[in-house]
């Protein structure tokens, strides 16, 4: 290949459609001149930026995670960690609020039925809701063998009992994708969904951070909370295969994030 071609096939290989970069400037006109004034003060307060959710639903910034037939942009994953990037280059906390969009609805965009598609993504890519991805624990982190959160099926519903850490969106989420072990003995998990308002569910306490303090951070716990059977996402010890496949890709958006990140500081 001589220097031209491979030039040009570089060139095309890292080129970024014209479309998606109208839509990276549109997003980075709003993180200059609507977000960026307001970073500093959502950190010092520690406070959600609601008023900044509602403006990335507005501008449909929310809906880029998801497939149009869903609500979504349909745009895309590189669409979506550009739009990371340029969010976090303003204000970490507010590329939470999207990343975190895409991180607790995985599950459900990757294993669920169609009937769970429909009924969870809509209202998510419109910014109405907003959910949590809770996998990690005070005594297992991610690794499923150690987990202590059980679910013991009861008839037609499920009854989830257990402890979960450093979960983002906690206290604010309207629903937690929620993972706990269905079989000890072969150590198999499962994942199920688990609104905010379901008996025996308690958001728990939020933790004290160095950054990103306007994105709550906390312990929800779980004590003989049911949920019908159709909240199981997938099917009964899927729970491992659905936790690594939403976080090989939402590693993506962390890089993106830091990406941004670094850029706001050296700008």
């Amino acid at each position: 290949m001589t220097d031209a071609l491979a030039d040009t096939a570089a060139h095309d290989l890292y080129s970024i459609p014209q479309d998606l970069v109208d839509f990276r400037e549109t997003i980075r006109q709003i993180a200059r001149e609507r977000i960026a004034p307001r970073a500093g003060e959502i950190d010092r307060e520690a406070s959600y930026p609601w008023d900044i959710r509602k403006l990335l639903a507005e501008q449909d910034i929310l809906g880029l995670p998801f497939a149009e037939r869903y609500g979504g942009t349909g745009t895309g994953t590189l669409m979506l960690q550009i739009g990371v990037e340029e969010l976090a280059r303003a204000c970490a906390t507010s590329a939470l609020i999207l990343m975190v969009q895409e991180l607790g609805t995985l599950p459900i965009q990757l294993f669920a039925s169609e009937e769970q598609k429909e009924k969870w993504l809509p209202k998510c890519a419109s910014g109405e809701w907003s959910p949590a991805f809770a996998l990690s624990e005070p005594e297992a982190g991610s690794d499923p063998a150690a987990m202590r959160t059980s679910a013991v099926r009861d008839g037609d519903e499920w009854v989830i009992n257990g402890q979960k850490a450093w979960i983002t969106n906690a206290t604010v989420a309207d629903f937690y994708v929620v993972f706990a072990t269905t079989d000890r003995e072969n150590r198999r998990t499962s994942a199920f969904i688990v609104e905010k308002d379901r008996g025996g569910f308690d958001p728990g306490q939020l933790e004290h951070k160095l950054g990103i303090k306007g994105s709550p951070t906390g312990s929800p716990s779980f004590t003989d909370v049911r949920v019908p059977a159709e909240n199981l996402i997938g099917e009964e010890g899927m729970g491992l295969r659905i936790a690594l496949g939403t976080l090989e890709r939402t590693r993506l958006g962390a890089a993106a994030q830091a990406v941004g990140i670094a850029q706001g500081a050296i700008d």
